[in-house]
């Protein structure tokens, strides 16, 4: 997806949560820089007292591993030359003749790290708590205050991990709309790693609003179920799932009744697929909007 035979003629724009900001990136700028996500994690966490601290920082640092290492990750970085999300929206006309590729984090490590953390229960954040001052020379004690936050991921697995992605991946998820929703951009694609989780969820957003049946939209997701088996890294991803004590086989599918699961928990959580786009910001005007762009030729 990054080669120059494809993109080289695109201009790339960088969507920051934090500020609802965008930046127009320069030839030699890099979208993302080098971060310590360990860290970032650790500081998500930081509001927690006494031994609760403890407990999360030992979850933290076993889930991303003990020792400091330099990843990906452009959530607080300082935006430099920025501008208003919502004015590279209302500036589009001027754009319409230039190729465009907009990065956009609706879903990493840290948000799924906090929609874990807030989803566990008081009783078995207690259990563990109890444990705690064991973890500093006990491997096994270790492993056992690990259980149920991982228990948690591998239980709620897809379901919940599209339920964390609509609730922390919101302002990204109301951003590609408002891209999708201007007709001076089209055609427009929009993609992911394997194009299951992230952009099955904008997939199943617009085909919902567009009143198309569930058993279509379930149908269309589940079109991906294979596509880890098929790309070349497919042992590196089951390896890295396998290293953190995920199961592979329940994140690396896209079985139907995930989407059937994440469209009920939509209208239980929220009301409507509407009345969510209400709560992210993607009002009644917009979703006419939305609408009347991809239904109209």
């Amino acid at each position: 997806l990054d080669r120059d035979e494809v993109f080289a003629n695109f201009t790339d724009i960088v969507f920051y949560e934090k500020g609802r900001l965008v930046k127009e990136l320069g030839p030699e700028e890099q979208r993302m820089m080098r971060k310590r996500k360990r860290d970032r994690v650790r500081n998500a966490v930081n509001g927690a007292t006494g031994g609760a601290k403890d407990v999360l920082y030992g979850f933290v640092d076993n889930f991303f591993g003990s020792e400091d290492g330099d990843e990906e990750d452009e959530e607080e970085e300082e935006c430099i030359g920025c501008i208003e999300a919502e004015k590279l929206i209302q500036e589009s006309a001027w754009r319409r003749n230039r190729k465009e590729r907009h990065f956009v984090s609706i879903m990493n490590e840290l948000k799924y790290v906090r929609g874990t953390l807030s989803k566990l229960r008081k009783r078995d954040v207690v259990k563990t708590i109890l444990r705690s001052p064991s973890t500093i020379i006990s491997k096994k004690a270790r492993e056992t205050i690990k259980k149920p936050f991982l228990d948690e991921i591998n239980g709620g697995g897809l379901p919940m991990l599209n339920q964390i992605l609509l609730r922390f991946g919101a302002p990204g998820i109301k951003y590609v709309l408002d891209l999708i929703s201007d007709e001076t951009r089209h055609p427009v694609a929009f993609y992911c790693t394997a194009g299951k989780d992230r952009t099955g969820m904008i997939a199943a957003i617009i085909l919902a609003l567009l009143e198309t049946p569930d058993d279509a939209i379930v149908e269309d997701y589940s079109l991906s179920a294979n596509v880890y088996a098929e790309m070349n890294d497919h042992k590196a991803m089951v390896g890295a799932l396998s290293q953190r004590s995920l199961d592979a086989k329940t994140f690396l599918g896209a079985p139907p009744q995930v989407m059937e699961d994440t469209l009920k928990n939509i209208r239980e959580q929220y009301g409507s697929v509407e009345a969510y786009l209400d709560y992210i910001g993607f009002g009644e005007e917009s979703r006419k909007r939305l609408i009347y762009v991809l239904t109209t030729e």
